[in-house]
């Protein structure tokens, strides 16, 4: 896939993916919102019933002790009876309608007591009491044999008596609500009648939360509150209470739910639970899926390296054979024995090259499909090590370095593989040579820590970096110094030598700093 095409790919599956969270966030937002604004709506409906039933609660208790007070005082101060009439006929039916409509008013003194008036006095209140008397009557008017009427005879009469409700209500109310002004707030409602009915009607509302109220006279708080009550103006809800005839009051019903908006998300807390879930699925789907393609894209160039790598070191050992070959066949030279064997050996060694080579690629391909068995028997380490620098030894020497082992270990038995482990040495050794842009110095030293034994191969080379020291064991990495042919190899030893140290139940590691040379640690179980 073209970069360009790739990274424009990757840019607009980010952002989609940004904006599916955006509008998961907006819409998780957006609903706590409008559950906040429906929650404030019905509390404020729930302040205003509970204020409004406490203040006809409030009305009735006095109504009910009036009127029981008025039967027990008996006679009226004074008595006023007023009678209004009127007379309707219908030609029709010859009949005649009356209607009349009497109200009886009596005027009782009530001492001011009554209203729980704490300063004693014996003032009397004079409140008037209504009632009505309302008739209807239709007559027939009956004729005599000349035409002439001579009596009214009743066909329908009915009587209602009653108070006059409207005129009653307005004027005692009136009355009352001067003279309840007068009384402490604590002795007009109850805390438990407050907790009553505002747990009622939350309950009626299906609204489970708890909560903490107050009422406040003129902005100050009175005996009326909660235990747990906090005074706040931006989580609080407030409505009027015990209003005169005119609306006006000095007292205010306060109230707060410590935990709302607790209760608020949890009343969204499933389709929100969801929708966090799908779109973590997403997250972790899209996060993936790039992860994928940049690996793959790394991968399909660590194979392209590795590829080219490989087809340069087979390249110039089939080139060096084909060469012997010709050589070999020139007259001239099939008679010189000497030239002859030294073009075989050539030969020989440019073919184990490459059979070392096929051989390092198919171990890795075993151990990618658990198929390399690696059967393991009692061996001494430091034998291991003495076998895997003479396969060095030459080629340190060669180039005018050394390779010196420190074998301080009072034990050194391991169960491994005598084979395997050897080439996890030589591995080790190996790289350290061809990182070693000057004469290779190399130091081998084993030392007992608790019951393991630890292999430290130290090197003076080019060393690495940080980064490059992450990825140092990973399949087909090569720390390239230049030219991406200078050093052979194809970054499969050292992640072979991870594997085999994993598979013997030891750790491997290394320390490094650029310009100064690295060291390779193996740590492996003692028996």
């Amino acid at each position: 896939m073209n970069k360009k095409l790739f990274v424009l790919l990757v840019i607009l599956m980010s952002l989609s993916l940004t904006g599916i969270i955006f509008v998961q966030v907006y819409w998780i937002r957006t609903s706590v919102e409008d559950k906040e604004e429906q929650f404030s709506r019905t509390v404020t409906g729930i302040l205003d019933r509970v204020a409004n039933r406490v203040e006809k609660r409030e009305m009735k208790d006095y109504s009910d002790r009036l009127a029981s007070l008025v039967d027990s005082i008996g006679q009226p101060k004074t008595t006023q009876f007023r009678n209004f009439l009127f007379v309707d006929r219908d030609l029709n039916s010859d009949e005649i309608l009356f209607y009349s409509h009497g109200i009886l008013e009596e005027d009782y003194n009530i001492t001011s007591t009554f209203f729980d008036n704490q300063n004693g006095g014996e003032d009397t209140t004079t409140f008037k009491n209504y009632t009505s008397k309302r008739t209807k009557a239709v007559f027939k008017e009956e004729f005599g044999l000349d035409g002439k009427s001579y009596s009214l005879t009743p066909i329908q009469k009915a009587e209602k008596i009653g108070g006059l409700s409207s005129i009653d209500k307005a004027v005692w109310e009136d009355v009352f609500m001067e003279y309840a002004k007068s009384r402490p707030i604590h002795k007009r409602v109850s805390k438990q009648e407050i907790e009553l009915l505002l747990g009622q009607e939350l309950k009626n509302r299906e609204i489970d939360i708890d909560f903490e109220y107050g009422v406040y006279s003129q902005g100050f708080p009175t005996k009326l509150q909660s235990k747990k009550f906090k005074f706040s103006e931006s989580k609080m809800y407030r409505a009027p209470i015990f209003k005169d005839t005119e609306g006006h009051t000095n007292f205010s019903l306060l109230l707060t739910f410590p935990k709302m908006k607790r209760f608020l998300f949890r009343s969204i807390m499933g389709m929100a639970l969801l929708s966090l879930v799908f779109t973590l699925v997403i997250v972790v789907a899209y996060s993936s899926a790039i992860y994928q393609l940049i690996k793959q894209k790394q991968i399909s160039e660590i194979k392209s390296d590795f590829i080219n790598n490989m087809t340069h070191e087979f390249k110039t050992p089939i080139a060096t054979i084909n060469l012997a070959v010709e050589a070999i066949r020139n007259p001239k030279s099939i008679a010189d024995t000497d030239k002859v064997l030294r073009y075989l050996g050539m030969i020989r060694d440019e073919n184990k090259r490459m059979h070392a080579q096929v051989e390092n690629v198919l171990r890795i391909s075993k151990l990618e499909k658990n198929q390399l068995d690696i059967s393991k028997d009692r061996v001494d380490a430091h034998d291991i090590i003495n076998d895997a620098m003479a396969h060095v030894e030459l080629i340190v020497a060669d180039r005018g370095g050394y390779v010196n082992a420190h074998l301080d270990a009072d034990r050194s038995e391991v169960l491994a593989n005598d084979v395997h482990f050897t080439n996890v040495v030589v591995n080790i050794l190996d790289n350290a040579v061809k990182y070693s842009p000057e004469a290779p110095k190399i130091d081998v030293y084993t030392e007992l820590v608790k019951n393991h034994i630890i292999i430290k191969v130290k090197d003076q080379g080019a060393g690495m970096s940080k980064a490059v020291l992450k990825k140092v064991f990973e399949k087909f990495y090569r720390e390239h110094t230049g030219d991406i042919h200078n050093v052979k190899g194809h970054g499969l030893g050292l992640a072979y030598v991870k594997r085999i140290i994993e598979d013997h139940q030891g750790e491997v590691y290394a320390e490094s700093e650029k310009g100064k040379g690295s060291t390779f640690y193996i740590k492996l179980p003692l028996i």
